[in-house]
């Protein structure tokens, strides 16, 4: 299955989740009732009572509801809230021991190489044991959490599997089903976890604490029942795509037989509410493993790595890769006129990352100056690198007009951090301007809402203070603000609302108008581009057609973005293929065609690993 396969699927598997809910519920009414006939000594001489169900039924479905909603409310923020309730610490660069800067530098080099924005990192220090999980509701809010046991007893191949294999979940929608599943289990395991509670108080309400155990053990099995039929086919996937991610079967392999040999278990009592999202089993079971187990059986998931062909992954990367005489690497995406690859393998590459991708991220994260490469860690430097980003480079004047306005509205200190690393972000690839981006948001999400919102208006003013908004100025802000959105607009919950192309058919016309018009002369040569692009487009010959790319400027491309951003996958994936025609129907590619598309597709929440082309300056 491709990237907007599996987001199909885990939206099937949101589905079976909750009939499995509502099943639960039923069998829970069910046995409280028979437990109170049973409690008042009524079973002997009659088995239903209407008005006892009636009541049973009501005070269960009310519970469950609101201890599900309440959970559902405070996971609203995000993977960090699960991080931190299972004990974790935000991991940063500057305080990291030489074992934690290690794991921070393979989850930035995952980051760019998949072209998601860089997850934070949240160590688990009271935890011996060896685990991870990944946490989220979206691409843009995703947390890596790794036990303390991980980083001491993982050597670095080991490491970056299990990684990997997080960095699947991330890709393939697991992490958002995870997290519904954990809102609404809460509910059904609320009983449970209230009695466990109150057994450890030592006092007469460790009585009623067992009792509600009992009662709320019903709870349990269910939920594990559901974690166990939701999970355990999304971990096998998850191990071959670590696989596939690295090359490196050995890695993953190595990780699951220490897993094997050592414990997984976590200490904290919050683990049973978060057990499903782990990378190894995070609980004891005690009885009927293979039913009760969130995860598969360690011995099946090591034989199905070991099963995995390299070669095949190896041989399969090396056809995907269509090399000529001047380094043209994957995907088609270098300029002038290097030879490209089919627009359909830019759909294919959605969602994933091969081998090559993991180097190319380690040779940009070399490429960069030491103040760069430490400057995105912290959030006043990253700050004034966006800035650098936004400023004018070919002509002085607009560049110092730029600066005057920012020193009316910043810091004089920020504005000196600015001019100096202007200087040298113009001498680096700029390849790297799009992964330089996602490397400054891990700092400025310890912002405020406010500052992060300030940030996003600094850089629209000093765009607009150029006169003309360039591709490079509108892929900055988009992917900005996309990445950002989570904190600055926390309430916005971005859902499934189309589901036919007829819905988003005016938002498509428009997004492939502004590809096939960008750095192109000829109308001719543009028109052919966009219909190109349009005839990719399902049920296109039923649809209204112009001749020519409609008239459009950025701002309404990027209301179209945030429309195409509520279609159904199948859609998405659709849309990226009619973009990637557009672009690539000539065999050329520009700079500013391939970051727009890669924007394009990146805020429609479809993540594409950064281009493997040769090397080309501002």
């Amino acid at each position: 299955m491709n990237f907007f396969e599996n987001q199909d699927k885990a939206r099937q598997n949101t589905q079976l989740l909750f009939g499995l809910f509502a099943l639960s519920i039923i069998i829970m009414i069910v046995a409280i009732y028979f437990a109170v006939l049973i409690s008042f000594r009524m079973a002997p001489r009659i088995w239903w009572h209407p008005t006892l169900f009636f009541y049973v039924s009501v005070v269960t479905i009310a519970v469950i509801t609101l201890a599900s909603l309440s959970k559902i409310i405070s996971l609203r923020q995000g993977g960090s809230v699960i991080a931190e309730e299972l004990g974790g610490r935000l991991l940063l660069a500057e305080t990291a021991s030489e074992e934690e800067q290690q794991l921070l530098n393979i989850v930035e080099e995952m980051a760019i190489a998949s072209g998601i924005p860089v997850p934070k990192v949240y160590l688990l220090y009271n935890e011996p044991s060896i685990n991870a999980f990944a946490a989220g509701l979206s691409l843009n809010d995703a947390v890596i959490g790794v036990t303390r046991g991980s980083i001491e007893e993982f050597n670095r191949d080991e490491l970056q599997g299990v990684i990997a294999h997080e960095f699947s979940h991330i890709l393939n929608g697991d992490m958002q089903l995870n997290l519904r599943l954990m809102g609404l289990l809460h509910g059904i395991l609320f009983i449970f976890i209230t009695g466990r509670v109150l057994l450890r108080i030592r006092n007469r309400m460790r009585a009623f604490g067992l009792i509600l155990m009992a009662i709320g053990g019903i709870g349990l099995i269910c939920g594990r029942l559901i974690k166990a039929a939701v999970s355990r086919q999304r971990e096998f996937l998850a191990d071959a795509s670590a696989v596939q991610f690295t090359r490196n079967a050995d890695g993953i392999s190595g990780a699951l037989q220490k897993l094997q040999q050592m414990d997984s278990r976590l200490l904290t009592p919050n683990a049973e509410a978060a057990s499903h999202m782990f990378f190894g089993n995070a609980l004891s079971i005690h009885f009927w493993e293979d039913m009760f187990a969130t995860h598969p059986p360690l011995g099946d998931r090591i034989r199905r790595v070991g099963g995995v062909n390299v070669k095949n992954i190896q041989s399969s990367s090396r056809n995907s890769v269509h090399s000529s005489s001047n380094n043209s690497l994957t995907m088609g995406f270098a300029g002038g006129n290097s030879q490209a690859t089919k627009p359909e393998e830019v759909v294919s590459q959605v969602g994933t990352a091969t081998p090559k991708h993991f180097d190319r991220a380690q040779e940009l994260l070399a490429e960069l100056p030491e103040s760069l490469r430490l400057g995105v860690r912290e959030a006043q430097t990253a700050t004034a690198i966006l800035f650098a980003l936004a400023l004018e480079t070919q002509n002085s004047q607009t560049q110092e007009k730029q600066i005057t306005w920012l020193r009316q509205v910043q810091p004089e200190e920020l504005v000196d951090s600015v001019l100096t690393l202007s200087k040298e972000i113009i001498e680096i690839d700029s390849n790297i301007y799009l992964p330089l981006v996602d490397l400054t948001i891990p700092a400025l999400r310890q912002l405020s809402a406010k500052e992060c919102q300030r940030i996003c208006k600094c850089v629209q003013g000093l765009v607009m203070g150029k006169g003309q908004v360039s591709v490079r100025d509108f892929v900055l802000r988009l992917i900005l603000w996309h990445r950002l959105q989570p904190i600055v607009q926390p309430d916005v919950n971005i859902t499934v609302k189309f589901n036919s192309i007829e819905e988003i058919w005016d938002d498509c016309l428009l997004v492939l108008s502004a590809l096939a018009q960008i750095g192109v002369d000829n109308p001719d040569t543009a028109a052919y581009a966009f219909s190109s692009g349009i005839f990719r487009l399902p049920g296109a010959t039923q649809q209204e057609k112009p001749k020519t790319p409609l008239k459009c400027n950025f701002s309404d491309v990027k209301k179209s973005i945030e429309h195409l951003r509520q279609a159904t996958p199948k859609l998405k994936q659709a849309v990226v293929d009619a973009c990637a025609h557009t672009v690539l129907v000539d065999n050329k590619v520009t700079p500013e065609e391939g970051d727009l598309l890669r924007a394009i597709a990146m805020t429609l929440d479809c993540p594409i690993p950064p281009f493997l082309n040769s090397k080309r300056r501002n």
